[in-house]
């Protein structure tokens, strides 16, 4: 049946809860807890395996670099499979091994065999690697079941419980030790699998898969038209800004906070809380603007000025604020960021069926994987600007390239999913 028919007769609610959407919202939620966790737990753990104070920004941007690495290699892999076996296959291979991984972090430094922060690099690796399957899975399998004018409630809801995550990762770690967090979140991975044996592959993609002659999961085919590498380009580009917000000015909160005058001290995984806490709001906000206007384009685009604004509102309200000030503005970043559900969207619909996955999982964990560029860009600027003028200067040339590929992208309100990409 057409994405997007009949339109008369859907009874809205129910089939936007249905088990697709469910489990790809509580498998994003994992997701989330799982990718975040390191953020929260940087400090503690690092300290623990005797990193000094003065070197914890670096190792944690190594740690975090090999992270988003795996994330960006995974995405690839898993793209690809998607397109070719299925979406289902994806969202099984990806949590069970980043649910493994994140278990046998909990276990870092235990042993004599292995240097305890090489350890901990490769695991998180391994972890990225899972990790980049399971959003572009659940959006593309959920923009697939749903009619078209309900496809924006679902991705929302998707990302919306998703993002939580991360509050409930912090408020874990705040009353557990770090290694019983990472013990947790592989082991509500590993509960996840079983949720998601009832769920059913798209017949979308059933129709493409049976389909004599047509290419799926063609990831080169990406670059090889400049029509689909403008879109695939900036369907990357818009997402840049909240990864450059989340990764530099929320997770090295402890060191902006004493570097701008804050009054107190503030801890990652607080200002972590505050963050993904506004990202949930923000989310629901966008998902249901785009709904409402008819726009995703007009909506993104709002949302990047939004968070280019905030990203001004850190620097300036923040110096000499008190912790609950300095931890609001840390909330306004995320809910100005909190337009994740509507960029994953908009770069699925962009494309074909056949290549749909690919795009939908390779998009974001791009962007995670320029987290590696963006930690540089802000590393090598950091001795001559400073924190705040290194973050600024870095920030000035992502928000900037986001705002022009904003303008560049097509509506895709509505559209009908149900079509190949042209070879």
């Amino acid at each position: 049946m057409n994405a997007s028919a009949p339109r008369s007769g859907v009874p809205g609610a129910s089939v936007v809860l249905g088990p697709a959407v469910v489990v790809a919202a509580l498998g994003y939620f994992v997701d989330i807890y799982d990718l975040i966790l390191f953020n929260i737990v940087r400090i503690p753990s690092l300290t623990a395996l005797g990193v000094p104070k003065a070197e914890l920004i670096d190792v944690g941007a190594s740690i975090i670099n090999w992270q988003m690495t795996g994330m960006l290699l995974g995405g690839i892999g898993f793209g690809i499979i998607g397109d070719k076996i299925g979406r289902l296959q994806i969202l099984f291979g990806s949590i069970t091994l980043y649910s493994v991984a994140t278990i046998a972090n909990g276990f870092v430094g235990m042993q004599d065999v292995f240097p305890a922060l090489w350890e901990y690099r490769v695991l998180r690796f391994v972890a990225g690697v899972g990790l980049a399957g399971e959003l572009g899975a659940g959006v593309t399998l959920v923009a697939e079941v749903l009619p078209a004018r309900l496809r924006g409630y679902g991705t929302m809801l998707v990302a919306s419980v998703g993002v939580s995550g991360a509050v409930v990762a912090n408020l874990v770690a705040k009353h557990m030790d770090w290694r019983i967090a990472y013990w947790v979140g592989g082991g509500l991975g590993l509960v996840l699998l079983i949720l998601r044996i009832g769920v059913r592959e798209s017949s979308m993609f059933d129709r493409v898969k049976g389909a004599a002659g047509v290419r799926r999961g063609q990831f080169l085919e990406l670059f090889t038209s400049g029509k689909r590498l403008q879109k695939y380009a900036a369907s990357i580009l818009i997402g840049v800004p909240i990864w450059f917000s989340n990764q530099i000015l929320i997770a090295y909160s402890p060191e902006f906070a004493p570097a701008l005058g804050v009054t107190g001290p503030i801890s990652a995984g607080d200002a972590v809380m505050m963050f993904y806490g506004g990202l949930v709001v923000g989310d629901l906000t966008s998902g249901l603007l785009s709904q409402a206007l008819h726009s995703r384009r007009k909506v993104v685009l709002s949302f990047v000025l939004a968070l280019l604004g905030a990203n001004v509102l850190y620097f300036a309200l923040g110096r000499g604020a008190s912790p609950g000030l300095f931890l609001a503005l840390c909330g306004l970043l995320g809910f100005t960021g909190g337009y994740w559900a509507i960029f994953i969207t908009i770069a699925a619909e962009q494309f074909g069926t056949n290549i749909r996955a690919t795009v939908a999982t390779t998009v974001p964990n791009f962007v995670r994987g320029l987290v590696v560029v963006v930690n540089a860009m802000f590393l090598a600027t950091k001795g001559s600007f400073g924190l705040a003028g290194a973050a600024a200067a870095v920030g000035a040339v992502w928000f900037t390239a986001a705002i022009v590929a904003a303008y560049g992208l097509r509506e895709t309100f509505g559209i009908d999913l149900d079509y190949v990409e042209p070879d």
